[in-house]
C-alpha cells in the first residue's frame, strides 16, 4: 500500500474514532509514522485530508448504487441495493462510521457542504430512479423515506444500540420491499 493510501486509512480511522476537530494531524503523522510535510504534500491541508476521504467514501457509495439495471426488475434492483447496504455495513463499520460523524459535525459539515450536496442529490436520483419504475406519483417521498430508514438503520446499528437485530433488520426490510 502507498503512503498517500495508507494516510487516508489511518485518517479515516482517527477521525471516525475522536472526531475530526479532536484528531490534530500531528496524530496522523504519529501513527502513520511521516510527516507533516508529506501529509501537506498529498493533500494540503487537513481539511484537504478530509474532502479527499469523503470523496472516496462517496464513489465507495456510487459503486454501491451501480447496479445492472438492463436485466433487472425495479424491485429487484431495490433488493440488491438493500443487499448491498447491510453487507457494506456489515463489513465496514468504520467506513459508515466516518459518514455519521462528518454529516452530524458542523465543522466537517461546513467544509464538505459541496460534496455532501453532491453525493445527497446521486442517492437521491439513483434511489427515485428505481422508485419511479415501482410508483411513479409516490416516487419523490418514497424515495426519501427508504433513504431515511437506512440512515435510520445505520445510526442505531453505529452509535444507538449495542445489541442492534441488523440480520433481523434486514430480513425484514427486504421481506417489506418484496411486496411493493
Amino acid at each position: 500500500m502507498d503512503k498517500r493510501t495508507e494516510l487516508i486509512e489511518i485518517a479515516t480511522k482517527l477521525f471516525s474514532e475522536r472526531g475530526f476537530e479532536n484528531t490534530p494531524l500531528s496524530i496522523v503523522c504519529e501513527t502513520a509514522n511521516v510527516s507533516k510535510g508529506l501529509i501537506a504534500h498529498h493533500f494540503k491541508s487537513k481539511n484537504g485530508l478530509l474532502r479527499e476521504i469523503f470523496q472516496r467514501t462517496t464513489d465507495l457509495i456510487v459503486e454501491m448504487n451501480t447496479i445492472d439495471s438492463v436485466s433487472l426488475s425495479a424491485r429487484e434492483r431495490l433488493l440488491q441495493l438493500l443487499e448491498s447496504f447491510f453487507s457494506q455495513l456489515q463489513s465496514d463499520k468504520l467506513f459508515f462510521q466516518f459518514n455519521l460523524n462528518m454529516m452530524v459535525q458542523p465543522s466537517t459539515r461546513e467544509v464538505l457542504a459541496d460534496l455532501i450536496e453532491e453525493r445527497s442529490s446521486f442517492i437521491l436520483k439513483a434511489t427515485r430512479n428505481i422508485f419511479d419504475e415501482i410508483d411513479p406519483e409516490n416516487s419523490l417521498v418514497k424515495s426519501h423515506l427508504f433513504i431515511a430508514e437506512l440512515d435510520g438503520i445505520a445510526l442505531s446499528y453505529l452509535g444507538v444500540y449495542k445489541e442492534f437485530p441488523l440480520e433481523q433488520t434486514k430480513e425484514q426490510l427486504i421481506m417489506k420491499y418484496s411486496m411493493i
